[in-house]
């Protein structure tokens, strides 16, 4: 398991929604393919949103230029 997965479990683990935006969207970033990151962005976007995160914008709109929100 990477540390990014380490990561990500502890973060689910612990609640914390912050740290959640910023591991998916790291993981994001950090895809090989265009399918991977928009379905990690997704999540980034999903907690970005539940708690008015300031990359939600930022998010959307790569969703958005990906087809993945109208």
């Amino acid at each position: 398991m990477s540390q990014l997965e380490t990561d990500l479990l502890a973060a689910h683990a612990a609640g914390d929604k912050p740290s959640l935006v910023a591991l998916y969207s790291m993981a994001s970033h950090q895809a090989t393919d265009l399918d991977a990151a928009c379905f990690y962005a997704v999540y980034a976007y999903i907690f970005a949103l539940e708690i008015n995160h300031p990359k939600q914008t930022e998010l959307f709109n790569f969703l958005k230029q990906h087809g993945r929100e109208a």
